[in-house]
C-alpha cells in the first residue's frame, strides 16, 4: 500500500511474495519435493544454500529494524516540521483560510513548477483550471500529488493550470462542517477570478469528494465539472462481504462514540482512529506490508518510508466537524435523503445539481465501493426519463481490481484511467442529459502526455442498470439508536467528560495512541541502543551479500509468507460474516441478509423532506455544540 503501482489491494506485495504455487502464491508441491530430494543428494550444493539464506536473511533482518527506526524517526521529523502537505511540487499559497472571518484550517495553492520543463511546454492557458481536493480523513494533504505520475502530474502534462486545496493539522476553535464549505466555495470563486470567469475543474478524492458535492447541491450550486474519486454518496448501500465498515455503528451505538472521543481530545477528534480503522478493515494487508518489506529489502525501503510518511501524518478534526460528518451522513444517510441543511436557509438536495459528474469506482475497494458511490442515483431520479428531465449529465466509470488508494495514487491509474477523464471533459461536457458508462479502449499505460494510446466512448445506461441490495430498514433502526444514545450522551454525559477533560489529559491520550506509539518507540530518541542498530545496517548496506531468487529456502520463505497472508485473510474474512450475521439479527429481523429493491422516491421541491432538528444542520449543529463547550 506504499506507493507501488498495484497499491489497490490495497497494501501491495501479495504477488511479489510468491509467484507460483498451488493457490498461485508459493511453489507447487512437487517442485518443493523435488527441491528438498535436490538438498540431500548435493551436501555440498544444500550447505551453500543454507548459509547464503541464513546469511541473507540476517542482513534483511537487521535492515527491516533499521527502516523501522527510520520510519519512526522520519515520522517525529514530519511532526516537528508542520506536517507540511507532501507534494511533489513546487506551489504558493493564495489564500489561507485561517485568517478568514470564518476561520478554517485550509489553505489554496497553486502549483508552480514541476521539477522538470513541462509546465512551461504544456501549459495552455485555454484549458480550464483544475482543483484538486485530497481527503481530510485521520492522513495529511498530498496523496493527490504524491509523485510525478499522480492526479497533480497528470493534469500538468494535459495543459491545465493546477491548484491544490490543502489543509492543516489542528482545526479552527469551533470549526463546523459549514465553514468549511464557504472556505470552499470562496477558493472555488478565487480560481475562477484568476481565469477570467472560467468555472475550474474539481476534483475531489473520497471525503474531499462528498464535500465538493456538497458545494454542487447547495443554494449556489457549482458550474464546471465535477470528477469524483472513491467517494461514498449512499452511506447504507453495500452487500455480503463487500464493505463491513458500513455495519460499524450497529454495534459501537451510532455517534455517541465518536462524540466521546472528540470529548476526550479536548474537543479535537484524532484522526488516529480513523486509521487505525482502515488497518482493522484488512489486517492481512498491514502483515502483508510489512512482510513485502522484509523479502524486497533492498528495492522496498525508500518506497515503504515515501508512504509511511503520508500514513503515519495524522490529523485532527473539530468535535463539530466530525460529529456533523458522522450524524448526518455515515449513519444518518441525510444526503441522499435530500434532508440535510448546510445552513439557516439552505439545504443540500442532489437533484439540485447541474454541472456534469464524473464519478470513478471500483470493485476493488472496500471503502467505497461502486454501491455506495452509485447507488444514490436510482434513489434520487425515479428513471432515466427523470434524470433527463432534470438537465443532468452523470458519467461513470469502473475499474475492477484496483484498491481505494490505488484510485489515487497508483502510477498506472494516473497515466490511464484519470488521463482519459481529463482529456475527455469536453465531450462530457458537450453529452445530452443521461446517464453513461465511460468506456476505455486499448489501453497502452504510455506516460507520453502527447499520445494518447487508447480510445474513450460513452455508452448510454438506464437508471434502472444501477441497483444494489439494500438493507435501509436495518440502517433507519440503527439511526434511530444513534439518536437516542447522541442524546443521552450530550444531555447526561459529554459535559462531565468535558469538565474533567483538560488539555494535559488530551495531549496525553494523543501521545500514547497505539498508531503513535508503535511508530515512536522505535526511534532513537526513545531508544538509544536503535544507535546500534543504525550503524549494523549502515555497514550491511555497503556489503549486502542476498541470496540467489531461485534459493530453495529463499522460495520457502515466500511460500510461508504467502500462507501466512491467506490465513489472516481466512479470519478477517469469518470475522466480517460473524459480524454482517449479527447486524442482520439485530436490526434486520429476517435471519438472514436480504436484497430490499431500492423504491424511487418523489424528490421534487414539493414533496422534499424537511427535517428540522438541530442536529441535521452543519452550522447550527456546529453552534449549539460549540456553545455548550464554551463553558468550560
Amino acid at each position: 500500500m506504499y506507493g507501488r503501482d498495484t497499491l489497490a489491494e490495497p497494501m501491495a506485495g501479495t504477488a511479489a511474495l510468491g509467484q507460483s504455487g498451488p493457490t498461485g502464491t508459493g511453489a507447487p508441491q512437487q517442485t518443493r519435493n523435488a527441491q528438498a530430494g535436490a538438498f540431500f543428494s548435493d551436501p555440498g550444493t544444500f550447505a551453500r544454500d543454507v548459509l547464503s539464506y541464513g546469511r541473507d536473511a540476517a542482513e534483511r533482518w537487521i535492515l527491516f529494524w533499521d527502516t523501522l527506526r527510520q520510519r519512526a524517526d522520519n515520522m517525529l521529523a514530519h511532526e516537528r516540521a508542520g506536517k507540511p502537505p507532501l507534494l511533489d511540487f513546487d506551489y504558493e499559497v493564495l489564500l489561507d483560510a485561517r485568517r478568514f472571518e470564518r476561520p478554517a484550517n485550509y489553505a489554496l495553492l497553486r502549483v508552480t513548477r514541476v521539477g522538470d520543463q513541462c509546465l512551461d511546454a504544456c501549459l495552455d492557458a485555454a484549458k480550464p483550471p483544475v482543483v484538486i481536493l485530497d481527503p481530510r480523513a485521520g492522513h495529511g494533504p498530498g496523496i493527490g500529488g504524491f509523485r510525478q505520475d499522480s492526479e497533480v502530474g497528470l493534469a500538468l502534462h494535459q495543459g491545465h493550470p493546477v491548484y491544490f486545496v490543502t489543509f492543516y493539522p489542528e482545526p479552527a476553535a469551533g470549526q463546523t462542517l459549514a465553514d468549511v464549505l464557504h472556505v470552499l466555495r470562496r477558493f472555488v470563486e478565487e480560481v475562477s477570478r484568476r481565469h477570467s470567469g472560467a468555472a475550474p475543474v474539481l476534483y475531489g478524492n473520497c471525503q474531499a469528494g462528498w464535500a465538493v458535492t456538497l458545494l454542487a447541491a447547495d443554494c449556489a450550486g457549482l458550474t464546471g465539472p465535477v470528477v469524483l474519486n472513491g467517494t461514498p454518496l449512499s452511506y447504507w448501500a453495500g452487500e455480503s462481504g463487500i464493505n463491513p465498515m458500513r455495519i460499524a455503528a450497529g454495534f459501537e451505538g451510532g455517534a455517541w462514540l465518536t462524540h466521546l472521543l472528540a470529548d476526550l481530545g479536548d474537543g479535537r477528534f484524532d484522526g488516529a482512529f480513523l486509521v487505525q480503522n482502515f488497518e482493522g478493515l484488512k489486517p492481512e494487508a498491514v502483515w502483508e506490508k510489512y512482510a513485502n518489506l522484509y523479502a524486497h529489502m533492498d528495492t522496498e525501503r525508500e518506497r515503504f518510508l515515501a508512504f509511511e510518511r503520508w500514513w503515519g501524518g495524522y490529523y485532527f478534526l473539530s468535535r463539530e466537524e466530525i460529529l456533523a460528518i458522522v450524524e448526518n451522513l455515515f449513519v444518518g444517510n441525510r444526503l441522499e435523503e435530500g434532508r440535510l441543511r448546510i445552513c439557516a436557509g439552505c439545504h443540500a438536495d442532489l437533484r439540485r445539481i447541474r454541472n456534469p459528474l464524473v464519478i470513478f469506482a471500483s470493485y476493488g475497494d472496500d471503502i467505497t465501493p461502486p454501491h455506495q458511490a452509485l447507488g444514490w442515483i436510482p434513489v434520487v431520479y425515479r428513471d432515466t426519463d427523470d434524470l433527463k428531465a432534470a438537465g443532468q449529465r452523470i458519467v461513470y466509470l469502473v475499474n475492477r481490481h484496483v484498491g481505494h488508494l490505488g484510485i489515487f495514487v497508483s502510477a498506472k491509474v494516473a497515466r490511464l484511467e484519470h488521463r482519459a477523464i481529463l482529456q475527455s471533459l469536453p465531450r462530457i461536457e458537450a453529452l445530452p442529459p443521461g446517464l453513461y458508462e465511460m468506456k476505455i479502449d486499448n489501453p497502452s499505460g504510455d506516460p507520453d502526455c502527447r499520445d494518447g494510446g487508447y480510445a474513450v466512448h460513452f455508452e448510454a445506461r438506464e437508471v434502472c442498470d444501477i441497483r444494489f441490495p439494500r438493507q435501509d430498514d436495518a440502517f433507519e433502526r440503527v439511526r434511530d439508536l444513534s439518536e437516542r444514545n447522541e442524546a443521552f450522551y450530550s444531555t447526561f454525559v459529554s459535559p462531565w467528560v468535558q469538565t474533567l477533560t483538560t488539555p494535559w489529559s488530551a495531549a496525553l491520550l494523543e501521545t500514547l495512541h497505539p498508531m503513535r506509539t508503535s511508530r515512536h518507540l522505535l526511534s532513537e530518541g526513545f531508544l538509544p541502543w536503535m544507535h546500534g542498530v543504525r550503524w549494523l545496517a549502515t555497514q550491511l548496506a555497503a556489503d549486502r551479500h542476498p541470496a540467489a531468487p531461485d534459493n530453495p529456502f529463499k522460495v520457502q520463505e515466500e511460500h510461508i509468507f504467502s500462507r501466512v497472508t491467506e490465513a489472516i485473510a481466512q479470519g478477517r474474512r469469518l470475522r466480517d460474516a460473524v459480524w454482517e450475521r449479527a447486524f442482520d439479527e439485530l436490526y434486520s429481523g429476517a435471519g438472514s441478509t436480504r436484497p430490499v429493491d431500492m423504491e424511487p422516491q418523489d424528490r421534487s421541491e414539493n414533496t422534499r423532506p424537511q427535517d428540522t432538528r438541530s442536529g441535521l444542520d452543519f452550522q447550527a449543529a456546529g453552534i449549539s455544540r460549540a456553545a455548550a463547550t464554551r463553558g468550560n
